[in-house]
C-alpha cells in the first residue's frame, strides 16, 4: 500500500483532528506558572468537564496559516539554513568535500557510517537536534551515494540517529531537562544511568542501521571521487555552514539560545560563503533566494504538523485524551504503571508533537500518579522519555521528520517499516531504566 503524498496525510490528520473536536467531550487541567522552567503546567486531579468548541470546517482550514504563523522561528531557520547549505553547494565545495570523505572511506563506505551516526546522536542529545538536519540532507545524500548507501540508510544515521541520542541523551535541555524540573530532581539525576541507555541506544540504532545498508548496499557514483582536493578556500566555506550549528550549541547550553539566533548565524555563514566562493552580491543573493525556495516544501511540513495541535487545543480536547489514557494507570502495580506509561506517552505524543510541551502536559500528572503507586519520579521521568522520544520515529505528526523523509524521497510508509523494528529494538532500554530507577 502505498500512502499519499506527505503534505496530503498531514491535511488529513487535521481533517481528522477537527473531527475529533466534535466526537470527544471538551475538558480541561488548571495550569499554574513553573517558575523552574517557565511554563504553564497542568495541575495533577484538576481535570474538568468545559463548554464543548468543536472545529468548524473553515477554523480547521484557517489552522493551516495559523501554523505557519506558530512554527516561523522554526520556518525561517529550515529556509535560511537551507539556503546556506545551497549557496555552498553551487561553490561546488561540497562535492569536494564529499569526494575527499569518500576517499578516506574508499572500499569500506560503511564504516563512514558509525561516525556520522555518533555526531547526529550527540547533537540529539544536547539540543534536540532534528529541524536543523533537513537543509544537510542534500549533503548527506550525495555522501551517501559516494559510500554507496541508500536514502533509508542516510535518513537513518542522521535524524533517526538524532531521534535516539534526543530520547536518551541525559543532558537534552527540551526532553530530559525539562521533565527532571517538572518532577523536582536535579539536572543530572541517575546521571550513569541515563549515559548508559545513551549508550546502548546508539549501539543498537547503528546495528539496526548497518545491518539494513549492509542488506541494501548501492553501487558507488564515480562523480564523488574523481573530484580535486580540498583547498583552504573550500575549508572556509564549508565552516561558514558548519560553524553556525557549533554555536548554536553552545549558545542553547549557555545562552538559553533558540531558532532565531540559529536562523541569524546561518544568514551570516551563507552570506559569507558566497562572497568568499566570489559569487558577489548579487550572486549570492539570487543564490540563496533559490536556496530558500527549494526549502518551502520541507518548511511546509512543520508548519503543517503545528496546524494538527492547533486543532486540538481549539477544540479543548488535548487534556480529554491526557485523562483518558492516564486515569486507568492508577489502579495497576507500581511496576507495571511504569511500564505502562510508555505507550500511554507514545499515544500522547500523537496529538501532542512538541516533546517539550508534552513534558508541560504530562509530567504533573503522572508525576503524582507515580507517588500514588509507589513508583519511583526517576521511572516517570523514564517512561516519558522512552514513550515520546521513540515516538519521534514514527508520528507523521514529527513535522522535521516528515520534511526529512520529503527531501531524502523517502516514502513514509518505507521508513515505518524500517523504524519499527528498530524503535521495537530500543525500548527495552527504556524499561530497563524504568526497573533499575
Amino acid at each position: 500500500m502505498r500512502l499519499p503524498h506527505p503534505i496530503v496525510l498531514l491535511l488529513g490528520a487535521i481533517a481528522v483532528a477537527a473531527a475529533l473536536t466534535w466526537v470527544l467531550p471538551a475538558g480541561e487541567y488548571e495550569r499554574r506558572d513553573d517558575q523552574a522552567t517557565g511554563r504553564r503546567v497542568a495541575v495533577a486531579g484538576t481535570y474538568h468537564r468545559v463548554e464543548a468548541t468543536p472545529v468548524m470546517p473553515f477554523r480547521a482550514v484557517m489552522a493551516v496559516p495559523r501554523g505557519f504563523a506558530a512554527g516561523i522561528d522554526v520556518i525561517m531557520t529550515i529556509l535560511l539554513a537551507g539556503a546556506a547549505w545551497v549557496v555552498v553547494d553551487r561553490l561546488g565545495t561540497l562535492k569536494i568535500l564529499v569526494g575527499a570523505i569518500v576517499r578516506r572511506f574508499t572500499g569500506r563506505g560503511l564504516i563512514a557510517i558509525p561516525f556520522v551516526a555518533l555526531f547526529f546522536t550527540l547533537g540529539g542529545a544536547l539540543e534536540n537536534m532534528q529541524e536543523e538536519i533537513i537543509p544537510l540532507i542534500p549533503v548527506l545524500l550525495v555522501l551517501g551515494r559516494g559510500i554507496g548507501v541508500d536514502a533509508i540508510t542516510v535518513v537513518a544515521m542522521s535524524a533517526g540517529a538524532a531521534i535516539v541520542g534526543s530520547a536518551f541523551g541525559p543532558t537534552n535541555p527540551f526532553q530530559a531537562g525539562i521533565a527532571l524540573k517538572l518532577a523536582e530532581l536535579p539536572a543530572l539525576a541517575s546521571g550513569g544511568l541515563r549515559l548508559a541507555t545513551l549508550i546502548a541506544g546508539y549501539g543498537l540504532w547503528l546495528a539496526w542501521t548497518m545491518r539494513h545498508a549492509a542488506r541494501h548496499p548501492q553501487p558507488v557514483e564515480a562523480e564523488t571521487t574523481n573530484t580535486p582536493p580540498l583547498t583552504g578556500k573550500d575549508l572556509a566555506i564549508v565552516a561558514c555552514a558548519v560553524l553556525p550549528i557549533a554555536i548554536y550549541v553552545y549558545g542553547v547550553m549557555r545562552m538559553s539560545w533558540g531558532f532565531d539566533e540559529l536562523s541569524a548565524a546561518f544568514l551570516i555563514g551563507g552570506v559569507a560563503a558566497g562572497l568568499i566562493g566570489g559569487l558577489g552580491t548579487v550572486g549570492t543573493v539570487q543564490t540563496f533566494l533559490e536556496g530558500m525556495q527549494a526549502m518551502v516544501p520541507a518548511a511546509s511540513m512543520v508548519a503543517l504538523a503545528r496546524s494538527i495541535s492547533l486543532v486540538l487545543a481549539d477544540g479543548r480536547v488535548i487534556d480529554t485524551i491526557l485523562h483518558g489514557l492516564a486515569t486507568p494507570l492508577a489502579g495497576v502495580p507500581a511496576v507495571a504503571t511504569g511500564l505502562l506509561m510508555i505507550p500511554v506517552q507514545a499515544l500522547i505524543h500523537v496529538p501532542v508533537s512538541s516533546v517539550s510541551g508534552q513534558a508541560a502536559l504530562t509530567m504533573p500528572v503522572f508525576v503524582p500518579l507515580g507517588d500514588l503507586v509507589g513508583l519511583s519520579r526517576q521511572a516517570v521521568v523514564f517512561a516519558y522519555q522512552t514513550g515520546a522520544g521513540l515516538m519521534e520515529l514514527f508520528t507523521p505528526t514529527n513535522g522535521a521528520l516528515m520534511a526529512v523523509l520529503l527531501a531524502a524521497g523517502v516514502p513514509l510508509g518505507r521508513w515505518v517499516r524500517f523504524a519499527v523494528g528498530g524503535g521495537l529494538l530500543l525500548v527495552p532500554i527504556g524499561m530497563a531504566a524504568i526497573l533499575l530507577s
